[in-house]
C-alpha cells in the first residue's frame, strides 16, 4: 500500500523521534521500567509540549484534529523507543471514548486537559471471562435516587495508577456478551479501589473493584446503541494504534539484527556473510514490509468503523501483524543467540512488547475467529 505522510506530519515524526533518540534510549527506559511508577512524568511533559496528546482532539477543544492515520507515525517511533508513557490508554482509548460518547459538558471539561496532558484517563472495558469479545461485560450500573453506582471488576486497565479518572463500560440490562444494554460511565480514581502490576513487558496496568463506586453517565446512559458505537470506535482506535506499535517494535529488532549479523565475526568471518543469516534477515525485512502496509490499513479502518471493508480491515490487518511481528522477534533472538535472551539486551524486550500487544483488543487467534464468522 502506497503512503506517505504530509509535511506536517514529517515534521512531528521528525521531531518526536530526536526527542526520543536523545531521551528515551534503552537504558533510560530500563531506569524508567525500575522506578515505582513504570512511566516518566517528565517525558509525558515533553510529549504534551510537543502537541503529541493533542492528536485526534479537534480544534474546538484545544487540540489538533486528526485521527489513527495521524497517530500512525506516532505510535510507529512509541514503538521504536518501547515507550511505557500512558499515551494508548489516556491519549488513544480513553480520548476517543469521550470524543465518541460524551455529552458537550463533558467533552468542554475533558478535552482540553487531556489535549494538554495535564488530565490522564485510562480506559477500563476488559473483564477475566470476556475471552477478547468485546461485548462481554459483566459489571452493573444500577441507579437508586439519581446517583449511579457500578458493581463488578475490570481487568488488564493500561496505566490505572497514573489515571485520576476511567471510562467505564457497565451493563444495565441483558446477559455478558449480549450487544445491547451497554453504557459507558466516568469514575474517580479515589472511588475505585485498584490492584497494581506490569505486564510482560513492564507497562504498568491494574485490576479495578467496583463495590457500589459512584459513577457519571458518559453522555446519555439511555442511548445504548450510541454506547456500543463509541465502544467499537474505541476499540478501532486502540487496535489501529497497537499495529503501528508492533511495526515500530518490529523496526527496533530487525535494526539491531542487522547490526549484529553485520559486526558479530565467528570462524574469522561475518556471521552476516552466512547464506543461512542471510536468507533469515530477508525474510524478516519482508515480513517488516508487510506489516507496514497492514498497519496504514489498520489506520485508514480505524477513521471509518462504520465503513463496509473496516469490519474485516482491521482484524485482517492485525491478525497478518500479529504473526509477522512474533515471527520477526523470534528470529531475531535466534540470529543474536544467548544475548538476545539476556534483560541487558533490547531486543527480547521487543517480543515481549510484541506479546502483550498481540493480546490486546483480541490476539491472533481471536481475530482469526472474528474473520471466519464474517
Amino acid at each position: 500500500m502506497q503512503f506517505e505522510l504530509n509535511a506536517d506530519q514529517q515534521a512531528l515524526a521528525e521531531s518526536l523521534a530526536r526527542l526520543l533518540d536523545d531521551h528515551y534510549g534503552f537504558e533510560q527506559r530500563r531506569a524508567i521500567a525500575a522506578s515505582d511508577a513504570g512511566w516518566s512524568a517528565a517525558a509525558w511533559g515533553q510529549l504534551a509540549e510537543m502537541g503529541v496528546t493533542a492528536l485526534g482532539i479537534p480544534e474546538a477543544f484545544g487540540g489538533l484534529g486528526g485521527g489513527a492515520v495521524d497517530r500512525l507515525p506516532v505510535m510507529q517511533a512509541f514503538g521504536r523507543a518501547l515507550l511505557l508513557e500512558p499515551y494508548l490508554a489516556s491519549s488513544v482509548l480513553a480520548t476517543t471514548a469521550v470524543l465518541s460518547a460524551g455529552s458537550e459538558a463533558q467533552k468542554d471539561g475533558l478535552l482540553p486537559t487531556l489535549a494538554s496532558g495535564a488530565l490522564r484517563m485510562a480506559w477500563a472495558h476488559e473483564e477475566a471471562q470476556a475471552r477478547h469479545d468485546p461485548m462481554w461485560v459483566q459489571t452493573r450500573a444500577t441507579c437508586h435516587a439519581g446517583q449511579w453506582r457500578l458493581q463488578g471488576a475490570k481487568s488488564l486497565v493500561l496505566h490505572a495508577a497514573a489515571a485520576s479518572r476511567f471510562v467505564v463500560s457497565a451493563r444495565m440490562h441483558g446477559e455478558p456478551g449480549d450487544a445491547t444494554g451497554l453504557a459507558l460511565f466516568l469514575v474517580h480514581a479515589a472511588d475505585a479501589p485498584l490492584r497494581s502490576y506490569r505486564l510482560v513487558d513492564d507497562t504498568p496496568a491494574g485490576e479495578l473493584i467496583f463495590d457500589g463506586a459512584p459513577a457519571e453517565p458518559l453522555g446519555d446512559a439511555g442511548d445504548h446503541a450510541r454506547a456500543a458505537t463509541a465502544i467499537h470506535t474505541t476499540l478501532a482506535a486502540g487496535a489501529a494504534a497497537v499495529c503501528a506499535d508492533m511495526v515500530g517494535t518490529m523496526e527496533t529488532a530487525f535494526a539491531l539484527t542487522t547490526a549484529y549479523v553485520n559486526t558479530r565475526k565467528q570462524f574469522g568471518r561475518l556471521i552476516g556473510e552466512y547464506q543461512a543469516l542471510r536468507h533469515r534477515v530477508a525474510e524478516m525485512a519482508v515480513a517488516l514490509e508487510m506489516a507496514r502496509s497492514m498497519s496504514i490499513a489498520a489506520a485508514v479502518a480505524a477513521d471509518d468503523p462504520a465503513s463496509d471493508s473496516a469490519a474485516t480491515d482491521l482484524p485482517r490487518a492485525k491478525l497478518a501483524i500479529g504473526r509477522h511481528a512474533r515471527a520477526l522477534c523470534q528470529q531475531a533472538i535466534q540470529s543474536h543467540g544467548g544475548i538476545g535472551m539476556t534483560e541487558e539486551y533490547a531486543v527480547g524486550h521487543c517480543l515481549r512488547r510484541i506479546h502483550v500487544l498481540d493480546q490486546l483488543f483480541g490476539d491472533v487467534d481471536a481475530q482469526a475467529a472474528r474473520l471466519a464468522r464474517l
